[in-house]
């Protein structure tokens, strides 16, 4: 049985840092992102240059979900939170957390990973930077892992599927960190919910982005290569 991985890749800090990751265990790995009518649409487009620079096969999968689920990162009206204190002062679910994404994301990576011949799914998400979003969780990820071992194959003897959250439990400094190590490049990798590759600086992503680098005493490459190219 092939042994390779899926791979949930947004082109953000924390896919790419599971991508590496996923290229350190498993051969062969294939990308998946999805274009789901999310106004910070530019991942897309970096993701597939990402992927290509790596060698790594990348399918783009369409999804209408804008009009159909409630975020604000689906422009339903809802304004971003101008900063992290602002998201984390708000009752409730943040505006920015869009319904079961990683639900409906690992459902679809598992239906490509049994056409493929694969058992391995890799997500980027974590616990640490979006406590308030219940599809991060360890307790998700192993409900989601039974209910895909269950709804597959895997119920009728055939191997069986891991789902892998190398990041689950660690923080951006040390996602960023860990990226390094296994020789990461940011540089295209684009985080700011305003839609734009120049980070507003000011969102929620672009908040805990710019604390993380800062910590590490890192300069972030995706502002750098900005820089150079007169773009910043």
């Amino acid at each position: 049985m092939n042994k390779g991985a899926i791979v949930l890749f947004s082109g953000g800090i924390d896919s790419t840092t599971a991508l590496y990751w996923a290229r350190n265990k498993f051969d062969p790995v294939r990308a998946l992102v999805f274009d789901y009518g999310q106004q910070h649409r530019v991942e897309v487009t970096l993701a597939k240059k990402a992927a290509a620079g790596l060698g790594v096969e990348c399918d783009v999968v369409p999804l209408p979900l804008r009009g159909l689920l409630r975020s604000a990162l689906l422009a339903d009206g809802r304004s971003i939170p101008a900063s992290l204190a602002e998201a984390r002062s708000r009752p409730g679910l943040p505006a920015t957390y869009v319904p079961f994404r990683n639900g409906i994301f690992l459902a679809l990576a598992a239906a490509v990973a049994e056409s493929h011949g694969s058992r391995h799914l890799v997500t980027g998400f974590n616990s640490i930077d979006t406590p308030d979003y219940p599809d991060t969780s360890e307790h998700f990820r192993r409900k989601m892992a039974a209910a895909i071992n269950e709804g597959t194959a895997a119920s009728r003897g055939g191997p069986r599927f891991k789902v892998h959250a190398p990041l689950l439990r660690l923080n951006k400094k040390e996602i960023i960190a860990l990226g390094f190590e296994l020789g990461a490049d940011y540089a295209h990798s684009v985080s700011c919910y305003r839609g734009s590759e120049v980070p507003c600086g000011r969102c929620p992503s672009c908040d805990i982005r710019a604390r993380a680098f800062a910590e590490l005493g890192r300069g972030d490459p995706l502002v750098e290569r900005l820089r150079k190219e007169g773009n910043a």
